[in-house]
């Protein structure tokens, strides 16, 4: 069992096992259970056995870990489309304060992840230089 757990968290809680999930997947490093208020039927969180806020806290071990785990469950809900989402902060619209994915399928247009880009995507123009400066800034902090 993980030692780097929160005891008030609801997701360290399901890795410990006191809070039932219906697990599709677990590892020594990430456990896979079925949301309980699905967007859509196959709607699964993956989470590491690490008590994380966000991917800049996780160790990378976690992070080689939970991808194949996320690719399985993709799998696994028997759809070609889908979402994965993960959010990093309550301004990025993170609810719980562990490191968390979302598996969303998308069977079709009315079920799953519903984004209307035109309306919530805000597009910015970028010209070279501001891509330049920009790359600069993040090659340096990498």
């Amino acid at each position: 069992m993980p030692t780097d757990l929160d005891e008030k968290c609801l997701f360290c809680s399901i890795v410990k096992g006191t809070i039932p999930s219906f697990k599709v997947i677990e590892t020594d490093h990430s456990i896979a259970f079925l949301d309980i208020n699905p967007v859509s039927e196959g709607h699964t969180q993956v989470i590491p056995k690490y008590h994380a806020r966000t991917l800049g806290e996780l160790p990378d071990e976690y992070l080689r870990d939970i991808g194949p785990v996320i690719k399985k469950v993709a799998l696994s809900t028997g759809v070609e489309q889908y979402n994965v989402m993960q959010n990093n902060g309550k301004l990025a619209f993170q609810h719980i304060d562990h490191v968390h994915f979302h598996v969303i399928p998308k069977p079709n247009e009315k079920e799953g992840l519903v984004l209307n880009l035109d309306d919530n995507w805000p597009l910015r123009k970028a010209t070279q230089e501001d891509l330049a400066k920009t790359l600069e800034k993040m090659k340096s902090r990498i």
